[in-house]
């Protein structure tokens, strides 16, 4: 029997609108799911070191409360959707390495991983990543170590630093105690990076408290390192040396990083402090294109808040940008020796 046409008509419209009604039903992607770990725990060195040792992608390490004395390596990578992590409890799991003359607390060679919430101490370096990238840092506790605390090296990149604390560095070179280490500088190229730039580039840096007690930089910027971002962080002057030129809590030598958000203090008590932020070009082609933005400085020493050093036996520092929203307390040369962008 034909059906008339108003009644096809009604019966379509009908359908048409309980389509439209209908839950959404669709079957949620694989990338969508959370990832599913592998719980693994630990309680004491040797099984710490089998845990690095065969860790695979989605493995969740977990160290209980306690010291954990060595030295510690993580060679396995994690994947973008399984990566390793490893967990601490804060300041009461401490990884300590026994002596501030040699080696590494922990020596990072993957990719993918997440080290978090736990204490470094007592190596030449506390941390030490090399060829490293894609990685998270957070909540780390760096401190007692001879030379720097945390390095990223060997065309580490895209890795994040947050969250953590960082002092007493340098206690067996002072020159050597930056708090954190971006790169590799030109003369060393031909030992770590076969004579090319260390272009440990886009690592971010933020929501950090470096000093005090750090003895160089609290962040040292490497030339041949670009595209990073330096935001968020509170650093402190005491205990800056003066040696190797340690004499500002941040010496940035490489391009394109964006410096924003932070806070620096200095009481104004040590002789060894000049500007708050050096910009230097250390090789030629570099130091240049940064962009300095709401710092709050209080720098109270001879020397500027931001100090682009304009020329150098190298080259030049070109186009780096300081916005009027960075503020200043006691630098006795101003805010900074360029012109001041408004923002």
């Amino acid at each position: 029997m034909k059906l008339p046409a108003f009644l096809i008509l009604l019966i379509s419209a009908i359908s048409c609108k309980a389509a439209s009604l209908a839950p959404d039903t669709a079957v949620p992607s694989a990338e969508d799911e959370p990832v599913k770990y592998t719980l693994v725990q630990v309680q004491n060195v040797s099984q710490l070191k089998k845990a690095l040792a065969e860790a695979q992608p989605g493995d969740s390490i977990v160290l209980a409360p306690g010291t954990y004395e060595g030295k510690f390596v993580l060679a396995k990578s994690g994947t973008t959707k399984k990566p390793i992590v490893i967990t601490g409890s804060g300041d009461q799991t401490i990884l300590d390495a026994g002596s501030t003359q040699t080696g590494y607390v922990f020596h990072l060679q993957a990719d993918y991983c997440k080290i978090k919430n736990m204490a470094l101490q007592n190596g030449l370096k506390g941390l030490m990543a090399d060829g490293s990238s894609f990685n998270v840092f957070e909540g780390l506790i760096i401190r007692q170590v001879g030379e720097e605390g945390l390095h990223l090296r060997k065309f580490s990149s895209n890795n994040l630093i947050q969250h953590c604390t960082i002092s007493d560095t340098g206690l067996k070179r002072p020159g050597y105690g930056e708090g954190v280490y971006i790169g590799t500088a030109n003369s060393n190229w031909a030992k770590y990076t076969d004579g090319k730039p260390d272009a440990s580039d886009a690592n971010t840096v933020v929501h950090n408290t470096i000093g005090p007690n750090i003895t160089a930089e609290c962040i040292d910027i490497k030339e041949g390192t670009s595209n990073g971002l330096i935001a968020h962080n509170e650093f402190y002057a005491t205990g800056i040396s003066g040696e190797n030129s340690a004499d500002s809590w941040l010496d940035v030598k490489g391009n394109t990083y964006r410096i924003e958000h932070n806070k620096g203090f200095h009481d104004g008590s040590n002789v060894n402090f000049l500007d708050g932020i050096q910009v230097n070009c250390a090789y030629e082609g570099w130091g240049s294109h940064n962009v300095f933005t709401d710092n709050q400085l209080e720098v109270n020493a001879a020397g500027h808040a931001i100090n682009i050093r304009l020329k150098s036996s190298k080259g030049e520092a070109v186009g780096n940008i300081v916005y009027n929203t960075n503020t200043q307390k006691g630098a006795q040369k101003g805010l900074t020796n360029i012109a001041v962008t408004n923002k």
